[in-house]
């Protein structure tokens, strides 16, 4: 078995490959892995499909993946409050399934 302990958060996200699946913690905005998000955002990982509760702000959480547009598919129970999410989505440049969040977590758990 491999070593799931890594010394940054650079280190545990080097192996991400372009279009990979990832989940996100938090609430709204807190508790989210913010050094994890920023750590994708200096990788050059493009097409990600991230289930999250939610999409952060403009420039703040996943906001911050939305607007170097990192991400191709998003599966979330609320998407209210960032203003670039809803630009992709209407633009038809973002993939989007609104699940409930009893439903999220439990097909999280699944």
């Amino acid at each position: 078995m491999s070593n799931k302990i890594w010394n940054c958060a650079a280190d545990a996200v080097e192996d991400i490959p372009d279009g990979a699946t990832i989940a996100v913690g938090g609430f709204g905005v807190c508790g989210i892995p913010d050094a994890l998000i920023a750590a994708i955002a200096d990788t050059d990982v493009t097409g990600l499909e991230v289930f999250s509760n939610n999409c952060g702000l403009d420039d703040y959480g996943l906001g911050i993946l939305l607007g170097q547009r990192r991400i191709r598919r998003v599966t979330a129970s609320y998407v209210g409050e960032n203003k670039e999410f809803a630009r992709q989505y209407l633009a038809g440049e973002l993939e989007v399934e609104l699940t409930p969040q009893g439903t999220l977590a439990e097909r999280l758990r699944a």
